[in-house]
């Protein structure tokens, strides 16, 4: 059904259809923005804001040039013979649009490729036209053979009139009005004086206005005209074949009217992208229910508009009162044409906005008295009512302007409130504005009704423009008129007529007005201390990642230079080494050696610290188990099982039937050298246990091959290699190199109560 059209008029729409018309490049666009109305299909209203999405962002459709060329086509349609220039305006405008869908084709992938489809391919018929037909619409010498022919012959036929002309202008030179050669019916003449024509031979073709000039074509061109005009009518006549052949051509294109649709379509879509983009709108969302939200939603036809949210949903009518010129029709009318935008698939001016789509737009705005059909305002107003009660529901929006004026206040305001009753009834959303009192207090205690009002200033007499919810405008009346100069006792009795009622709601409603205000203050204060808080904190963050970054930068500068000093170290231990193979050296040798060992350990970065997380038990470490009464060493952690070394006991527990007992005595061989003394230097503290869990084959196996230097240095033996269980391949590849040190006499596993498979004992010769 379509949409009330004294509705679209009452919200200025026509308005909108106008600033498209100005937009449009083609009298086809202007033709369909003239018939733009709103629908209540969703599905083509979504396709239609996808559509003027691609034109904003995805392809700048340029349809300048094309013409309406529908009449064109139709009185070929006809069998009427078309001109050249209106053959090659079809041409061009055809051109243009197939120029239109390959730009489309290059750059879109969304519905404008789909639209585009609707332009035709009028290829072989623009080529046949711009071949046939040069710039001013005349058909080229090479639309036919025939007609090449014929003009090769006239030219140089002229020539030789001309030339005969010229001879015999010598000869005639006494009895011509003018010494010239000119056509007349189509024919070469010379001018004679006419009182001289008699002395001539020749034709009569033509005489001048005033009787005193006869133009004579001379006997012997005769002959040369004759054969003239015969060629001229044959051209002409071949010239019409052609013109008849391309109208041909343009009548039995039969996707023509189709290609002037999709044009008119495409610029439309085109008009709408450049109204978003000339009064800054953005895409509304559509939403399934009957709820609306505009956020800084403001009237695009209305010039520095002050932006208003505007929600109902919960709040299925909204009843906003307060003094005349305060913005309130303005506000209603921002709704009711945001609806009607988003419905011809416009955007619209808010920020952001979520509409549903409603069946129609039930409206009553303005006064429209009609002396001819004896209805007064009220009776005007009234019968718009009976309209949107008749169709007022949950998919229409209602918008009521000055409900109950035009009668009696109080007649008006029982009339106004029952209305309201109605329509809440019928479950409609909209807006309404009003200046009677009882329909304040009437919104304060009604579910689905809410207060609101447009701010004003009292002490300049300036409204805001600004929508307050939640609370009833006041009319300011007396306030105005005292402002204005009335005089104070005129005022005061005015004042005592209100009675107690009306002078209670005044003073309720300042008192409102005055604690929003504070309201107001505090809020504004205390988003300048969060803004504040908020800078403050974004600076200490800063700061302290900037002092992160330069802690990190610090311990890769140490961290680096610890390397590359455990590095020098381990080098010249490597030197040292090779000097120990040396028996005379051997004592003070090993000494420097245990020396720089101990200095590289210090100097090298302790490796970093990984998080524990819950229970630290690990291998190695001493637990208690209490369900055994024993404590013990965990061999290994299998998730939540362990198996621990109770005495010659090797039993399996979870993790939480055991208690930590102390720190694992863990001496790696990659972070405590063993501890060695020389003869001659000091007592020896040799640890003949090597702890080489968790390190790689290259560094176990280098550190092996050094505690066994020591050790055999030391005359130090056995030794104990602990390398753990886990898959063999450590335990495996040590004893490989230990078959190879010629300095290891033997090696065997421990025993089962001393680490068994885990702890290899090596005996060094002596």
């Amino acid at each position: 059904m379509p949409f009330d059209s004294r509705a679209l008029s009452a919200l200025d729409f026509p308005r909108v259809r106008d600033a498209l018309e100005g937009r449009s490049a083609t009298t086809l666009g202007v033709e369909r923005a003239r018939a733009l109305q709103p629908s209540d299909d969703a599905g083509r209203i979504a396709r239609e804001l996808d559509e003027v999405e691609d034109a904003l962002f995805g392809v700048s459709l340029s349809l300048g040039g094309i013409q309406d060329i529908r009449e064109l086509h139709a009185r070929a349609q006809e069998g009427r013979v078309l001109s050249g220039q209106e053959l090659l305006n079809a041409a061009y405008s055809l051109d243009g649009a197939m120029t239109v869908r390959r730009a489309i084709e290059a750059n879109s992938r969304g519905p404008l490729r789909e639209v585009g489809q609707g332009l035709g391919d009028h290829s072989e018929l623009v080529r046949r036209f711009l071949s046939a037909l040069d710039r001013d619409g005349g058909v080229r010498d090479e639309a036919s053979p025939r007609l090449r022919d014929l003009r090769k012959r006239i030219d140089p036929l002229r020539g030789r009139i001309r030339e005969k002309l010229a001879a015999t202008l010598e000869r005639w030179a006494d009895v011509l009005q003018e010494h010239i050669v000119t056509i007349r019916r189509d024919r070469y003449v010379l001018p004679v004086q006419a009182s001289r024509v008699g002395q001539v031979q020749g034709i009569i073709v033509d005489a001048s206005a005033t009787g005193q000039t006869y133009f004579v074509e001379p006997a012997a061109v005769t002959q040369l005209n004759n054969e003239l005009t015969r060629l001229i009518l044959d051209e002409e006549a071949e010239v019409r074949r052609i013109l008849t052949e391309l109208s041909g051509l343009l009548a039995g294109d039969a996707a023509v009217p189709m290609t002037l649709a999709t044009v008119g379509e495409l610029d439309l879509i085109a008009a709408k992208a450049r109204l978003a983009r000339d009064w800054r709108l953005n895409r509304p969302e559509a939403v399934q229910d009957d709820t609306y939200d505009l956020r800084e939603a403001r009237h695009p036809l209305i010039e520095n508009p002050v932006p208003n949210d505007i929600q109902l949903g919960d709040t299925r009518l909204l009843l906003i009162t307060g003094p005349n010129m305060g913005g309130k029709t303005a506000t209603l009318k921002t709704l009711g044409l945001a609806v009607l935008m988003h419905q011809c698939g416009l955007y619209v001016a808010a920020a952001s906005a979520k509409l549903p789509v409603v069946r129609d737009v039930l409206v009553d705005i303005g006064d429209e008295q009609s002396i001819e059909a004896s209805l007064s305002t009220f009776a005007s107003h009234l019968k718009h009512l009976r309209y949107v009660l008749r169709h007022a529901a949950p998919d229409t929006l209602v918008l009521i302007d000055e409900l109950g004026s035009g009668t009696d206040p109080d007649e008006g305001a029982a009339l106004a409130q029952a209305l309201i009753e109605t329509l809440l009834t019928q479950d409609a959303r909209g807006i309404i504005t009003s200046h009677l009192s009882p329909l304040k207090l009437f919104a304060l205690e009604t579910p689905g009704l809410k207060n609101a009002s447009m701010g004003f200033e009292v002490a300049t007499l300036a409204p805001t423009y600004h929508l307050q919810v939640g609370q009833p405008g006041r009319s300011y009346a007396l306030a105005i008129a005292q402002r204005m100069g009335l005089p104070a006792e005129v005022l005061a009795r005015a004042e005592s007529l209100l009675g107690p009622e009306a002078g209670l709601m005044e003073r309720m409603l300042e008192g409102l007005e005055r604690e929003r205000a504070d309201l107001g203050t505090q809020l504004e204060t205390a988003v300048t201390a969060r803004r504040d808080a908020e800078a403050e904190l974004a600076r200490v963050r800063q700061e302290r990642e900037t002092l992160e970054a330069r802690r990190n930068e610090m311990l890769a500068e140490a961290a680096q230079k610890a390397e590359t000093l455990y590095a020098d170290a381990i080098e010249r231990v490597r030197t040292l080494r090779a000097r120990a193979q040396e028996d005379s050296a051997r004592p003070r040798v090993m000494q420097e050696l245990r020396e720089l060992r101990a200095a590289a350990q210090k100097a090298r970065p302790a490796p970093p610290v990984r998080e524990e997380r819950g229970d630290p038990i690990r291998v190695g470490s001493q637990v208690e188990v209490p369900a055994y009464n024993a404590s013990g060493q965990v061999l290994e952690l299998r998730g939540d099982d362990l198996v621990v070394q109770l005495g010659v006991m090797k039993v399996g527990v979870k993790r939480r039937d055991v208690r930590l007992k102390q720190e694992p005595k863990v001496s790696a061989g990659r972070n405590k050298a063993p501890r060695m003394a020389f003869a001659g230097t000091a007592p020896s503290t040799f640890q003949n246990e090597l702890q080489l869990r968790g390190l790689g084959v290259e560094e176990a196996v280098e550190e092996l091959r050094t505690a066994i230097l020591e050790a055999h240095a030391l005359k130090e033996s056995p030794l104990r290699v602990v390398h753990g269980k886990g898959q063999g391949v450590l335990r495996r590849l040590l004893r490989e190199y230990l078959k190879t040190d010629k300095k290891v006499e033997s090696f065997h596993d421990a025993e089962a109560n001393q680490g068994g498979h885990g702890v290899t004992i090596v005996n060094l010769r002596r």
